[in-house]
């Protein structure tokens, strides 16, 4: 019996390169377009003459969704998609400081040969619609908010022409219906499946996070496969904190690695900083690390990080927020 290919994929938004090797060790290396028909093209080759593969590549989001789900679905071809931050510390234990697309497929293709191979589970159609539907809430959220900087600026320009102002006021009045509209259906699919629906009820539980930003937040965590743990999430999101250090003489300040989901990260900013100024408990972390010297700006990441560490506990058990368990309340001597 022929033992797998062994295959390697570094994903951008145009190419994919691939590294792969067969059974008797030769390595080949090759692109496709990171397209539909490159897609079908890379499995034609790996499928060739009836072999088998054994596919490893890092979540990039949308980038290596649709190349995940078609490899998925091909016969006698297995995926394997790691945590961006895995992938970096097995380049690190290798040794490997330079990076191009073609190393990091050899990274990968090495990383599926020698850790243990777990094959990925594609997320249900409804939870990947959800996603999409919350990304593009967020995205036209975002434009939203530059539409009314841009209405702001006009009040300090006498000169602009009445039409302009009025233009962006319409614009805002359609991005708020679409948005509404993108919302309701995110809502729908949430309803339509017990599990979510609890989750989202779970997470409003939370003072600080709103039914808009629960959305947000669970349309990322809910495509994530179920056994991640709390540390996991918070690599996923690039909360993890990275420090610098070398010898005795360089000690650089610790800095969240920023290596993930920069969508998870988004959803959790506004819950954070709304959580530090009316949740109690999460106000008095807050505080503690400001007392402590930190600056405002670490202190909030570091409530973002112990907020999804609770999320993660909260979903897990099925439990309400419980906000001692979070950060005791210091009590006044009796």
């Amino acid at each position: 019996m022929k033992q797998p290919q062994v295959v390697g994929i570094d994903v951008s938004a145009r190419l994919l390169s691939v590294c792969m090797e067969d059974g008797s060790g030769t390595t080949q290396q090759l692109e496709v377009p990171n397209t539909s028909t490159g897609h079908q093209q890379l499995i034609k080759r790996l499928s060739h003459k009836r072999n088998t593969a054994r596919v490893c590549l890092e979540w990039t989001g949308n980038y290596s969704l649709d190349l995940a789900l078609a490899l998925h679905h091909a016969p006698a071809i297995e995926v394997m998609i790691v945590n961006p931050k895995a992938a970096h510390n097995f380049a690190q234990a290798f040794l490997q400081r330079a990076k191009t697309d073609t190393i990091d497929a050899q990274i990968l293709m090495e990383f599926a040969k020698r850790m243990p191979f777990q094959a990925w589970q594609p997320p249900t159609l409804n939870r990947l619609q959800l996603r999409a539907l919350a990304r593009r809430s967020g995205a036209l959220t975002q434009m939203k908010t530059q539409e009314k900087n841009r209405l702001h600026s006009t009040e300090f320009g006498q000169d602009l022409h009445r039409a302009i102002r009025s233009d962006l006021k319409a614009h805002i009045r359609h991005l708020e219906r679409q948005i509404q509209k993108l919302e309701q259906a995110a809502l729908d699919l949430i309803w339509d499946e017990p599990s979510l629906r609890k989750d989202l009820l779970l997470l409003t539980s939370i003072k600080g996070i709103a039914r808009t930003s629960a959305i947000q937040i669970l349309s990322e965590l809910c495509v994530l496969p179920s056994d991640m743990t709390d540390r996991q999430w918070v690599a996923h999101s690039g909360l993890d904190p990275k420090t610098h250090e070398s010898g005795t003489s360089v000690h650089k300040a610790a800095h969240i690695s920023r290596i993930g989901n920069r969508h998870l990260r988004a959803a959790l900013y506004m819950p954070a900083l709304s959580a530090a100024q009316f949740e109690p408990h999460i106000r008095a972390y807050y505080q503690a690390l400001l007392q402590r010297g930190k600056l405002p700006m670490q202190a909030l990441v570091a409530v973002m990080r112990k907020l999804l560490h609770s999320i993660h506990a909260m979903l897990r058990d099925g439990a309400d927020f419980k906000g001692q368990l979070f950060f005791a309340l210091e009590t006044p001597d009796t």
